[in-house]
């Protein structure tokens, strides 16, 4: 981890600024799915979890691979935002006392992380294709079509779920 602020003066550099950032989110997230599939308490949703933990760690080498062809080194920028989700989707996670209503927060707060991933790695990906890395580009796009595969299945686990959720304030009511 980077302890001093970057000079971000060309693409090039925001691009491995960026790069560094998203390694730091997906660590981030293979640290907070454990405790997810964990809290999860659909069966669908915890093997859902469980696939996505697979391939955040296959993220993982694969942006360990792309920094070490771009800078020599596995450096990290601190990910604020997915700091900042992971303890969002924690306080709404402890918050729900019913099962299906954590599930659903547990979803939503996978959701958000997904699409901060889809749209970085977008970014990432247009970076690369201006700086002529089209071997990164096309790892980069590969990460995102598996992000938004995970982003759909969530949506389908949600779409069963989410009205039992409602069920639960009918019986608590």
């Amino acid at each position: 981890m980077k302890f001093f602020s970057a000079n971000i003066d060309s693409l090039r550099k925001l691009y491995i600024n960026q790069l560094q950032m998203m390694l730091s989110a997906e660590q981030q997230i293979t640290d907070a799915l454990p405790k997810m599939i964990d809290k999860a308490t659909d069966t669908q949703l915890k093997q859902a979890f469980h696939s996505h933990l697979q391939e955040t760690e296959q993220h993982v080498t694969r942006l360990e691979q792309i920094l070490r062809q771009t800078t020599g080194d596995t450096d990290t920028v601190r990910c604020k935002v997915l700091s900042a989700l992971v303890t969002e989707a924690e306080d709404m996670i402890k918050d729900a006392k019913d099962d299906s209503v954590r599930d659903v927060a547990l979803i939503a707060g996978a959701q958000r992380v997904e699409h901060y991933e889809i749209a970085s790695y977008g970014a990432l990906r247009q970076f690369a294709r201006i700086l002529g890395e089209t071997a990164q580009a096309q790892t980069l796009d590969q990460t995102i079509k598996e992000e938004g595969h995970a982003d759909h299945l969530l949506t389908e686990i949600s779409d069963r779920i989410n009205p039992y959720a409602e069920k639960g304030a009918e019986r608590a009511a």
